[in-house]
């Protein structure tokens, strides 16, 4: 009798607080990766030391408007849940997470898929568009752990999926539903709000923005609006560095200048946490307000949305039958321009 094929797939996001005790530890594994910041150690220790004691009573605050925790991993959860019943047929299938900055860690994951004793892993960050900062940054340290613990069996690693059928069709109808509601007051126009990175990461050759602009032309492209004005802009905006742009607190005060009803949309994020549930849905909105934006409406993001899980499936068969890093394009082929070095398929 054949064995049923058994394969881990290991959900990848940035974690949060589970609690006000947890958010300056939180804060303290964010800043001590050098991803983010890359001085090298001790003092990238000490300066995340330093940065999450003075952050960390800011941050409960903005917790404490959303019950204080973040709902990230029930929301992921609820995605490994939908993606695995999607993919029964494969065999034995189980999911898992790993968050980057606050539990479950990737070793307490890399622990559980030993135990689980898989022939294959495939490993899918949950951030569509490719970042040294996020989808590289979880990889490394999932893959660190696994040669620390002795987790040998062959890894399937997907880099990226900005335009994946399944992502753009949920944002595309999320956003239309967003757009029935705004054009009852007028002309919309469409902010795609992104979290931003500094200038130099990108000039360094990182994909992200690129990525992020080529998802929200594909999700306009498939809604086949052309009267709609449309822009992407990035939020979070922290430290002294100069960031990638335009700002969405700046293009929501032009969107006021000019009258304009808004409809934000979170393009760069598949669940809900601090970033959508306050920074846009709290202080953004009363930034419109008090802007004379006539109209504020912010689309949901994915999160277990049809289209998206089947979207994730689809991904994860693709990446099966291929080896090393694979993007979300069907067969698995590099999505970004020469142009940008830190591509993991440039290797």
């Amino acid at each position: 009798m054949t064995m049923a094929r058994r394969i881990a797939i290991v959900l990848f996001n940035l974690g949060g607080p589970d609690g006000p005790a947890a958010v300056q530890p939180f804060l303290f594994n964010l800043f001590n990766d050098k991803a983010i910041i890359g001085a090298p150690q001790p003092m990238r220790w000490l300066l995340a030391q330093l940065i999450s004691r003075r952050r960390a009573p800011v941050a409960q605050e903005i917790y404490g408007q959303i019950g204080g925790r973040s709902p990230i991993v029930p929301e992921t959860m609820a995605q490994a849940d939908g993606l695995c019943a999607s993919l029964s047929d494969l065999g034995k299938v189980k999911c898992f997470i790993a968050m980057r900055y606050w539990n479950p860690r990737a070793r307490d994951s890399v622990a559980a898929v030993k135990e689980f004793d898989p022939d294959e892993v495939v490993l899918l960050p949950l951030y569509p568009q490719f970042s040294t900062t996020t989808s590289q940054s979880s990889i490394d340290e999932w893959l660190f752990q696994a040669k620390r613990q002795g987790l040998t069996k062959p890894a399937h690693i997907v880099c990226c999926y900005p335009k994946q059928a399944g992502f753009v069709s949920a944002v595309a109808d999320l956003l239309s539903q967003g757009l029935k509601k705004a054009e009852a007051r007028g002309a919309p126009r469409v902010l795609f709000s992104a979290h931003g990175l500094p200038e130099r990461v990108i000039q360094g050759g990182d994909p992200y923005q690129s990525q992020v602009e080529q998802t929200a032309k594909a999700v306009m492209d498939q809604l086949q609006r052309p009267d709609i004005d449309w822009l992407v802009s990035y939020q979070s905006r922290v430290g002294p560095l100069k960031w990638i742009g335009p700002s969405t607190d700046a293009e929501i005060a032009r969107a006021g200048l000019d009258g304009v009803p808004l409809v934000i949309v979170p393009i760069a994020f598949v669940s809900e946490h601090s970033e959508t549930l306050v920074e846009l849905d709290i202080e953004y909105a009363h930034l419109a307000k008090e802007a004379g934006v006539p109209l504020y409406i912010r689309v949901p993001t994915v999160r277990d949305h049809p289209n998206f899980i089947e979207g994730l499936g689809q991904i994860v068969r693709n990446s099966l039958a291929s080896t090393g890093w694979c993007s979300g394009q069907p067969d698995g082929s590099r999505i970004c321009p020469r142009t940008f070095s830190r591509c993991p398929k440039a290797a």
